[in-house]
């Protein structure tokens, strides 16, 4: 290796070596939390909760004898076992796709250079690292070309810095120039990375806002379950006249249509859903709240290089302005050889130069994209490769540079100077040599992939390092509006409240370090907007980290795949919108399904309290419930939960939630209670009328709850109406069917009672609508106080 290197000898390890360390496990092996075990996963899924109420409630109906009422048992199989297949085959793919995903490292070892996966690294192992790494472990620096770390993953501190030899390297930090060589001193959970895991919240599993959404709903219900529970309970034993055995029977019916049983379920599920198609599209999701939190995103902030254009790029022409074509090609070979890991621009210059022979190196500055350029100095003469505007400011060539650039091409200046290199500052005395004229190809998807973007209302924005009017030539290619309004990083201002103003009004900007890429999604953030960001270099890493949403292409660097919380692997800009789109789904579908849950907790509790409240036997039998729980709320719930959706997602979700359950479960609480009363005066309260009574009081609600699934279920698709027709169907072929009648003991032959279910459930039906129409109002109303309250603010 070129370059400085530490005075001692460190020597490789050996085999034997390694495999002592090994046995003392003093290897690179941290424990992964993202995604649990198979035995958690089962563990998670059968000893839940609601599992437990249920199977209490299904001790009590056992011990009555009528095993029929239990039926509600069978959700504590059906819930964990597709809980269990659903998360273990997302497990599953997650893996794999991870597997793809790993990045390796090399080890200098006695045997020689080895690539390994990091956690195989062991204690005193000589690691070598490169621009675009992420230090595995801790370690003392042994060699050094140039090398350049970023600590600001770390420590916030956004400046690289150029360690020493012998100085300490920290695991996490990212390698953004150059080259080096460390001993690994700490690893596993002693490295500082490891540790940081445990105690910085910077690197703790993001949080959903849908199950926080979905955890405060149920934290309101637990507030209200338990009194009316207890309520139901004491009125069900105490209250009513009935055998202890018809009175336990009531009051499970009671109590198991307030549990949600299936809203956390359904959540999981779709999740787990998720991830396995985005899966199939190559797409890894490396924390499960990223696919909902991209289904938010109103602003996308791209980086041009590896994302609207190909990685690879070709040297066009070479543009000499001073000098002979070979020594230019020569100079080129020479700054190149010492990239250890060289850029897309830098492979496209050692492609075009490859019968050139590099030329010995007295010292090296290697590029970094804050700096924009590299050089080595050669025969008392350095050379330098990098941005005209930053090697040659004021000169006339830039003229030229600047036409190229405006055709979409990458144009870098190729220059020279007696003045020898000092450290990392640019030389005086700088001379141009050459123009080197790259050609960039633009993604063939990547106008669609935008347009998609802009039919879904989301801003675009591209944020590039590149020379303004290049980045827009390639923005105009791929049709972004106003792509010829160009704002130079160099111009940026640094006040936040500025910034953002600045951020927000414009769509393309060239010449941004990485600190000012993070700096424009920071005050984008700040103003309210989601916001997402995709790259592939290391460059990109700060501002994906600052986002909401980082994403990073597959073919990218190892820290900026590391940091994502999406990795594209295919590099397939058009998997985005499959992204955005799943999420979408998910988030939309769950809200769905949380209505109609919601709503059956809502009337449940509602009829529970007024039958207790007038000590009435409670209306309705286990088995019914279950009847009523597949056909209007498991079924439906579970096709729609998975069904296609393009509805964008919104803040909100508790207040939409609880105001489309309301008046549902208002209605049809109304409706069974009114037809359960009424039918008890006008049939009977003998127990030979109960069935009839129950009958009318199931009927009635059953009727209800439809409606609710029908507007849940818009708009209408004739997929949707094949599923409502199908439970419709087979509800009234168990009502209809003597075999149904006898297991669910269901009476609908007498006029008496279908009389009654009409007009309570037609009370029920308009009840609905007018209480739907006063919660929106209301909520309308409180909106628009709100409105007038910030605009006064303001």
């Amino acid at each position: 290796m070129i370059g400085v290197v530490y005075p001692g000898r460190v020597q490789p390890l050996t085999s034997s070596e390694v495999a002592d360390r090994v046995s003392r496990g003093q290897v690179n092996q941290v424990e992964r939390v993202t995604s649990r075990s198979a035995r958690d996963i089962v563990v998670a899924n059968v000893f839940t909760r609601v599992n437990a109420i249920y199977f209490v409630l299904f001790c009590v109906v056992a011990s009555t004898g009528a095993w029929f009422d239990g039926l509600f048992g069978l959700l504590i199989v059906v819930n964990s076992a597709v809980g269990m297949v659903q998360e273990i085959r997302a497990k599953r793919t997650l893996d794999r796709l991870a597997i793809l995903n790993a990045s390796t490292v090399t080890v200098i070892r006695a045997d020689g250079p080895l690539a390994l996966d990091p956690a195989e690294i062991v204690l005193d192992d000589v690691v070598e690292v490169s621009a675009g790494d992420q230090v595995p472990v801790d370690g003392d620096l042994l060699a050094t070309t140039g090398l350049e770390v970023d600590e600001s993953l770390l420590t916030g501190e956004s400046e690289a810095l150029a360690p020493a030899v012998g100085a300490p390297l920290l695991s996490g930090s990212v390698v953004v120039a150059g080259s080096g060589r460390l001993r690994a001193t700490r690893v596993g959970e002693q490295a500082y990375a490891a540790k940081l895991a445990r105690e910085a919240s910077a690197y703790s599993a993001p949080s959903s806002g849908l199950r926080a959404g979905i955890d405060t709903i149920l934290r309101y219900l637990t507030w209200v379950l338990i009194p009316v529970g207890a309520l139901m309970i004491w009125n069900q034993l105490t209250q009513t006249d009935l055998p202890l055995s018809d009175a336990l029977r009531g009051m499970v019916a009671a109590l198991v249509p307030m549990v949600p049983e299936g809203l956390v379920l359904m959540t999981s599920v779709a999740m787990a859903v998720g991830v396995i198609r985005l899966g199939r599209r190559q797409c890894l999701v490396q924390d499960l709240p990223a696919m909902e939190a991209l289904a938010r995103v109103d602003v996308v902030c791209f980086d041009k290089t590896g994302t609207l254009t190909e990685d690879g790029m070709r040297v066009r022409e070479l543009v000499l302005l001073d000098g002979d074509d070979d020594l230019a090609r020569t100079a080129l070979a020479t700054i190149g050889a010492g990239e250890s890991r060289p850029n897309a621009s830098m492979q496209a210059i050692l492609e075009g130069t490859a019968g050139a022979v590099a030329a010995e190196a007295e010292a090296r500055v290697p590029f970094s994209s804050a700096r924009r350029w590299a050089a080595a100095r050669t025969a008392g003469t350095t050379w330098l490769v990098g941005a005209p505007d930053v090697l040659l400011p004021g000169d006339p060539v830039l003229a030229r540079a600047s036409a190229e650039s405006g055709q979409g091409r990458r144009v870098l200046a190729l220059a020279r100077t007696a003045a020898p290199l000092d450290g990392h500052a640019l030389p005086g005395g700088i001379a141009p040599v050459a123009l080197v004229v790259l050609d960039q190809r633009v993604r063939p998807e990547a106008a669609d992939t935008l347009r998609f973007f802009e039919d879904q209302g989301v801003t675009l924005k591209v944020i590039s390092g590149d020379a303004p009017v290049a980045v827009g030539a390639v923005a105009g290619q791929v049709g972004l509006p106003h792509a010829d309004a160009t704002v130079d990083g160099r111009e940026l201002p640094t006040d936040p409240e500025e910034l953002g103003r600045v951020a927000e009004a414009s769509s393309v900007f060239g010449r941004v370090r990485p600190d000012q890429k993070r700096e424009l999604v920071r005050a984008l953030s700040s103003r309210g907007r989601t916001v997402a960001m995709t790259g592939d270099g290391v460059n990109d890493v700060l501002a994906m980290k600052e986002a909401d949403v980082g994403v990073a292409m597959g073919s990218g660097s190892p820290a900026a795949r590391a940091v994502a919380r999406l990795v594209l692997l295919d590099s397939s800009f058009a998997t985005l919108p499959y992204v955005v789109a799943e999420g979408r789904r998910v988030v939309a579908n769950i809200e769905r399904v949380a209505t109609l849950f919601l709503s059956k907790t809502v009337y449940s509790v509602l009829l529970a309290l007024v039958v207790a409240l007038t000590a009435l036997p409670f209306p309705l039998l286990p088995r019914h419930i279950t009847l009523i729980a597949w056909f209007t709320i498991g079924i439906p719930a579970a096709v729609l939960a998975l069904a296609p959706n393009k509805e964008p997602a919104r803040d909100g979700f508790v207040g939409r939630v609880l105001t489309a359950a309301l008046p549902g479960g208002l209605a049809v609480a109304v409706a069974a209670y009114g037809a359960y009363a009424v039918a008890r005066s006008v049939i009977g309260t003998g127990s030979a009328d109960t069935v009839l009574t129950s009958t009318a009081a199931f009927l009635a609600l059953v009727v209800v709850a439809f409606d609710i699934l029908i507007d849940v279920a818009r708009p209408l698709r004739p997929w949707k109406v094949a599923l409502l027709a199908a439970m419709i169907g087979a509800m009234t072929a168990v009502v209809a069917i003597p075999l149904g009648r006898r297991l669910f003991l269901l009476e609908p032959g007498d006029g008496r009672v279908l009389l009654i279910a009409a007009g309570a459930a037609a009370v029920g039906l308009v009840l609905r609508r007018v209480a739907r129409w006063a919660v929106r109002r209301f909520v309308a109303r409180r909106v628009a106080r709100t409105d007038r309250r910030v605009a006064s603010a303001a």
